[in-house]
């Protein structure tokens, strides 16, 4: 099967589009389909390796440090969250609820941006979701939740005695063959990497150095678009054995039976599963078509997602029809 070339072009010129015309300043695409790959650079991304913030793409990153010490037997899904922040003040918060948004915790603290805006470290999350009153009981809602990626990663730190991007970089990424991404900048200049089209620029905003170098496990990972595939493809074709493949599998599947229902870390879309990222990132893979999207773009999602994002997903999808 091949794609279908009037359909690719289709998506490029809208991407050229609106890199022309000023709405992006940049932006990478990927897709594959079998042996067939389209890769292009737009705007301020002079090459398809330009290295973007993912935003919560970093999410099944994160998710995947947990399954390998769940895999490793030093994590169990069913484990009380307390079992490992003894300081959590909600005993009922399972391992499961934090990577399957259904933890109860909220996507962002009410102080999130108090938190941000005095530089504060991610100990200094952590503390704050310890205490904060639960959204509903755990395990009866999905409601996202990007301070129970935040637990997770904490557990993930606590449990190997590493920090989660050192882990990541060694466990996940370096055995992936992921040679570009880091949580956090991996020591590499801002300037090097492409730059977010924040309307209020300020010292804690997503180019500023606090929060490229926070590491944010919920928000925090670079990469380039050819990274964020072979990501995708590890969880379809496990080798090299870096999860088991039975832990692989059951990432992409739903684990909540709940609607809209939800993977280990990944979201469920598109005839397989992905995610997007609100720094104006997009990624899925369809297993039944043999085919991954990677969308990378400096406008933020609230605006891009409708712009460029979807509208180029929907043509990729086409193509392989």
């Amino acid at each position: 099967m091949a794609l279908r070339q009037n359909k690719v072009d289709e998506a490029v010129r809208l991407i050229q589009s609106k890199t022309d015309s000023g709405d992006l300043r940049a932006a990478v695409l990927h897709v594959r389909q079998g042996k067939e790959v389209v890769t292009r650079a737009f705007g301020a991304a002079k090459t398809p390796d330009a290295v973007f913030l993912l935003a919560s793409i970093s999410k099944p990153m994160t998710s995947s440090a947990v399954m390998l010490l769940v895999d490793r037997g030093k994590v169990a899904l069913a484990d009380p969250v307390k079992k490992h922040i003894p300081e959590l003040q909600h005993d009922a918060i399972l391992v499961r609820h934090l990577l399957t948004h259904t933890s109860g915790l909220p996507d962002m603290l009410p102080e999130n941006e108090a938190l941000r805006k005095r530089h504060a470290p991610l100990k200094d999350f952590v503390a704050a979701t310890c205490k904060t009153p639960l959204l509903f009981a755990p395990g009866t809602q999905i409601r996202y939740q990007s301070m129970g990626i935040l637990l997770a990663a904490e557990i993930v730190e606590r449990v190997s005695g590493r920090p989660l991007p050192d882990f990541l970089h060694d466990e996940i990424y370096g055995p992936l063959g992921m040679k570009a991404t880091s949580m956090g900048l991996g020591g590499r200049p801002i300037a090097s990497t492409m730059q977010c089209q924040v309307d209020d620029p300020s010292d804690w905003d997503w180019n500023s150095p606090y929060w490229r170098n926070l590491a944010s496990p919920w928000g925090g990972a670079h990469a380039p678009a050819a990274d964020i595939a072979r990501f995708m493809e590890y969880f379809v074709k496990p080798d090299p054995p870096v999860l088991k493949p039975a832990t692989a599998a059951s990432m992409i599947v739903d684990q909540t039976g709940l609607k809209p229902g939800w993977g280990l870390g990944w979201m469920l879309m598109r005839g397989g599963f992905g995610h997007s990222g609100s720094t104006g990132t997009l990624a899925w893979l369809d297993p039944k078509k043999d085919l991954s999207f990677v969308l990378l773009t400096t406008r933020p999602s609230a605006v891009s997602a409708k712009m460029v994002l979807n509208p180029a997903a929907d043509l990729i999808g086409q193509a392989a029809e």
